[in-house]
């Protein structure tokens, strides 16, 4: 197998009251499985099964749609995981708390703009925040798709990312879409985008 799921850093139920323990374990063990499963199953035995996922996707728009979709479904959730932690949340501080005040003024402006690239991403999809030509942008992308991909509309290096798939929040906040991204906001882990940062730069 080319591909593994990735360990959970954390329990199902350490991100409650904000990520509700059903969810993580439905969307770690049942989708995020599913994506891993369903990208070796499509490129098993194909020169593909050697490659990273970043080297996939810089070609990804001449493979098939199953191997594009399974595979921004696999590293779009390995870094989800790692960006959220048990007692997340607050202001990011150093280097990213700099960077972010001085590309978008302050760090109540960077917020409403990565809420709004969530919040108004049209059915399902992911919000980021990325390093590109040296500097922070925000931006959002269809169902599985992620910067990394020549098919993105936004170019650049991802440092935060946020799945506003239903399945990410739809247990606990239903159709409340903007409920679900202000829990996000209390469990991001700011030294983990913070180290993601650095490794961009």
């Amino acid at each position: 197998m080319a591909f593994t799921l990735n360990k959970l850093p954390y329990d199902y139920k350490a991100l409650e009251p904000h990520i509700d323990a059903m969810t993580m374990e439905i969307h770690y063990s049942k989708h995020h499985q599913a994506y891993v499963t369903n990208l070796n199953n499509a490129i098993a035995g194909k020169p593909e099964d050697s490659m990273s996922l970043e080297d996939l996707f810089k070609n990804i728009s001449k493979q098939p749609p199953v191997v594009r979709n399974n595979a921004g479904g696999v590293y779009n959730h390995n870094l989800y995981w790692d960006v959220m932690k048990p007692n997340g949340g607050g202001e990011p501080t150093g280097k990213l708390g700099d960077a972010i005040k001085s590309t978008f003024g302050s760090f109540a402006d960077f917020k409403t703009n990565f809420s709004n690239a969530g919040a108004t991403r049209f059915g399902s999809g992911w919000a980021w925040l990325c390093v590109s030509g040296g500097k922070l942008a925000v931006c959002s992308t269809p169902n599985q798709d992620n910067p990394l991909m020549d098919v993105s509309e936004c170019k650049g290096t991802p440092i935060l990312g946020m799945d506003v798939w239903e399945h990410a929040y739809y247990l606990k906040c239903q159709n409340r879409r903007p409920e679900y991204i202000t829990n996000f906001f209390n469990v991001i882990n700011w030294d983990e985008v913070a180290k993601r940062l650095d490794n961009a730069k």
